[in-house]
């Protein structure tokens, strides 16, 4: 099977509604979400929008699949990030490691000492000053870190 057309894992499939809790919980609720066309990508945005919008019932989340967040590199996911939408105030990428690693510890100053990796379904929650096409290295903050171990009820 091609990895672009994978379907996301047991654990995914468990962990993903949980981290859609705790981005509504937590007051995250994206204005957009651009999210990767492979296929675990796509199921880990539909089960994390369920959990989501348990959490914050009535959110409206639009979403856009886009084909460049697979395999995409730091500077093209940093491109991408610039093309957010001006009145988004809060946006989601769901998509693929090394680049969503690669584009937290590039963008943040000063740059997060997350786990070894992040994990399925882990989520860095950044703050840009200005406006997204002014996106650059160093210049954003890290607010929020959680990985799907953190949110599991045992």
């Amino acid at each position: 099977m091609a990895d672009h057309d994978r379907p996301l894992a047991k654990r995914g499939r468990g962990d993903a509604p949980r981290v859609g809790r705790w981005l509504g919980e937590s007051g995250f609720v994206p204005d957009a979400v651009v999210c990767s066309t492979a296929l675990r990508a796509r199921e880990t945005w539909k089960l994390a929008a369920a959990g989501l919008l348990a959490a914050v019932p009535g959110a409206l989340l639009a979403v856009r699949y886009e084909p460049r967040v697979y395999e995409a590199t730091v500077l093209g996911l940093l491109m991408l990030v610039r093309e957010f939408p001006p009145d988004a105030v809060t946006v989601l990428i769901v998509g693929h490691n090394p680049g969503l690693l690669d584009l937290t510890v590039g963008l943040t100053e000063p740059p997060p000492e997350p786990p070894h990796d992040f994990p399925t379904a882990a989520v860095a929650v950044l703050g840009l000053p200005g406006d997204w096409a002014d996106a650059a290295p160093e210049k954003a903050r890290l607010l929020a870190f959680t990985v799907p171990a953190d949110l599991r009820v045992e």
